[in-house]
């Protein structure tokens, strides 16, 4: 199966990188995209971020805050009701 790139700057970038690692385009490719996929695994979920933000500026979840939403609010916000 063939990648076309058609992009000029995307072009350069792979063999910039293939170059760097000393391997073909394809094998350029496969690294850097296994890569990617990995620091985006590593990244910090929404929930970790919403917790080091409390964090930072001293912000406590009270147990109501900690609560779940009735289905009804979620009815209501996607006019489901």
């Amino acid at each position: 199966m063939a990648i076309n790139v058609n992009n000029k700057e995307a072009d350069a970038l792979a063999r910039k990188f293939a170059e760097m690692e000393g391997v073909g385009l394809t094998e350029a490719i496969v690294i850097a995209m296994k890569e990617a996929i990995e620091r985006r695994r590593r990244a910090e979920t929404p929930i970790e971020t919403a917790r080091r933000l409390r964090g930072k500026y001293g912000i406590k979840l009270s147990d109501h805050a900690k609560a779940p939403l009735q289905k009804t609010v979620f009815d209501e916000m996607w006019d489901a009701g």
